[in-house]
């Protein structure tokens, strides 16, 4: 029995040990990633800036690695910021050592305006005089429309590749029947006809409205995709829309013979094209830079200057308290607090990235923004969304910047009460309620709301959507009636926002920095540096962050129409009853 008994403890020690062996080793390798990310790589005195986008993922702010349970089981990838990449292509356009951008786009993926800024800056890195040369192996959407950037694309003239340029799309999921079957039903509240956050839950089918909304938005996002394509190859849009409508580029000939590509190449005829223009013979004298090398050498880590211009990047959904992967009302107006006491920051650009959330935490920080505006110029910038409370936060700002693609607007309210009376019976539960006053269970549930409790909750939904409407008013120089007609939840893209004044001017996140940084009367780049707030997650926060992860999202679902199941009713169940959202349903990339 003694053996016995010292057998097992051997075991459990060595289970101990081992764990603790594996810990230590994790942490080491987290250590050693963090550390290699302060190093500056060499560059060499010449190379070519390799835009391989299969190595990283192009996001709003810069974070060093991914340490999501996600991205500790499939390996690493860096987040690059779109400013960070931006800004490299501008100093590689004045580099002698560089000698021309190498663009690999397949792997693109992304949102819609993140694309459109990043090929702006392609088009002005050839503007420089030095060649872009884009080489595909499966043109999609996203991949093409950043190689019609490029001086020449060449596309591989294998068989087998996945041809995928075939116009863009969004698929609308409705959960209604499936919450019939098991006894759930939701209650909406809200105002706006077009707003259709809650409608998944509600209906089996698209309303009239948000058909007629999201049909709009995909066609007016596909124009800003089609224009430039089109014309960077010497097409007119409609000969282009006529080759993907009829299924006319399915093999790489097809590509050629439309005039959409410059030459078909295998890897040898490849690499000749590249050492031709780096002026070598040889393949290993093709010196490539990744990009995230370039940006560590050249652009981050330097400096900090005693006169900046900060960017505030609002990038997620907007919540209460103190999330520090989402936009948290309580820490962001510590955040702006921060910067309005910061004299160093003479002005500011708040970079929105969110498609709204929670109208309290939204409220907290537009008046947090007012009050720093009465120091320092702040200037809007949109990336892929800035809507509902999105909008509602920047909307005021002292100009408002938008690309053609972002998505804004969706000024509308909505609150929604799940009713789970009929769940119970299905499992054989019973629940009984008691309660002190006539309506203390009406958010417990358990039953409909009755007639005076849907009134009261609606009263509470149009008393916030009139403050929005008067929030925009105010902030856009609008008579109330005026964006109430625009409003009602409809959402808008860059471009029509522009036309219907909800928007200043379509320009990119460096426009809005240089323009903020001249109402602080900074007119030279040379007068300032940048600085981003809220700072990156250490690698320390995202490991601790990842270890309260554990409940991802199943990927049996990824890939097919039904993808957005898990997420809808993850969604469901933490839509707090009776909190009033400004919120968009969806969001969407180009492939």
């Amino acid at each position: 029995m003694k053996e016995f008994v010292k057998m097992v403890c051997a075991v459990i020690c060595a289970l101990l040990l081992v764990q603790i062996l594996g810990f230590l080793l994790f942490f080491l390798s987290i250590g050693s990633i963090a550390l290699s990310g302060g190093n500056k790589p060499v560059l060499p005195r010449e190379g070519v800036l390799d835009l391989n986008m299969a190595d990283f993922t192009l996001g709003e702010q810069a974070q060093e690695a991914d340490f999501s349970v996600a991205a500790l089981s499939s390996g690493f990838q860096p987040v690059l910021g779109l400013w960070d990449a931006v800004q490299a292509l501008e100093k590689a356009a004045a580099d002698p050592a560089i000698k021309y951008v190498f663009l690999r786009p397949d792997a693109a993926s992304g949102g819609v305006a993140t694309m459109e800024e990043f090929r702006d800056a392609l088009v002005r890195f050839r503007e420089s005089g030095k060649p872009v040369v884009a080489y595909l192996e499966n043109p999609g959407n996203g991949s093409y429309y950043l190689a019609t950037a490029a001086d020449k694309i060449y596309l591989s003239s294998l068989h087998g590749g996945n041809a995928s340029l075939v116009g863009l799309s969004t698929q609308m999921l409705f959960v209604k029947d499936l919450l019939d079957k098991v006894g759930v039903n939701c209650q909406l509240i809200r105002h706006g006809k077009y707003k259709s956050a809650g409608e998944m839950y509600v209906k089996n089918a698209p309303s009239a409205e948000n058909y007629e909304q999201n049909k709009v938005m995909v066609d007016g996002l596909w124009k800003s995709l089609l224009v430039p394509m089109a014309e960077a190859r010497g097409l007119a849009p409609e000969a282009l829309n006529q080759l993907i409508d009829n299924l006319s580029l399915n093999f790489p000939e097809d590509f050629l013979e439309a005039g959409l590509v410059d030459e078909l190449v295998d890897r040898e005829a490849l690499i000749a094209k590249l050492c031709t223009l780096a002026e070598v013979e040889k393949q290993e004298d093709v010196h490539l830079v990744r990009l995230q090398d370039y940006i560590n050498a050249k652009v981050t880590g330097l400096p900090a200057g005693k006169t900046r211009v900060g960017i505030l990047f609002a990038d997620g959904s907007i919540v209460e308290g103190d999330d520090l992967q989402e936009i948290a009302g309580d820490r962001f107006v510590r955040e702006i607090e921060k910067i309005r006491k910061d004299a160093t920051v003479k002005s500011v650009v708040l970079r929105v990235n969110s498609p709204g959330g929670s109208v309290l935490a939204s409220e907290k920080i537009r008046s947090a923004l007012a009050a720093l505006m009465e120091e320092k110029p702040v200037v809007a910038s949109y990336g892929n969304y800035a809507a509902s409370g999105g909008y509602w936060i920047s909307a005021g700002c002292q100009k408002v910047y938008s690309d053609a693609t972002s998505i804004t607007g969706s000024i509308g309210v909505f609150s929604m009460i799940p009713d789970l009376s009929k769940l119970p019976g299905k499992v054989g539960v019973n629940i009984v309620t008691i309660g002190s006053n006539k309506h203390s269970d009406m958010l417990g549930l358990m039953r409909p709301l009755d007639a005076e409790e849907q009134a009261y909750m609606q009263a509470s939904v149009e008393d916030i959507y009139d403050s929005f409407v008067n929030i925009v008013a105010r902030a856009r120089n609008m008579e109330p009636a005026a964006v109430d007609a625009i409003a009602q939840g409809r959402v808008w893209t860059g471009s029509d926002a522009l036309g219907i004044g909800l928007v200043d001017e379509i320009g990119t996140l460096k426009e809005a920095v240089a323009y903020a940084a001249s109402l602080a009367g900074l007119l030279s780049e040379d007068d300032f540096s940048v600085a981003a707030f809220p700072a990156p997650l250490t690698p320390f926060q995202q490991v601790m962050l990842a270890f309260g992860q554990n409940n991802e999202e199943p990927q049996i679902l990824e890939g097919t129409p039904f993808q957005g199941l898990y997420k809808a009713l993850v969604e469901l169940r933490g839509k707090q009853p009776g909190v009033v959202f400004a919120q968009l349903p969806y969001a969407l990339e180009i492939r």
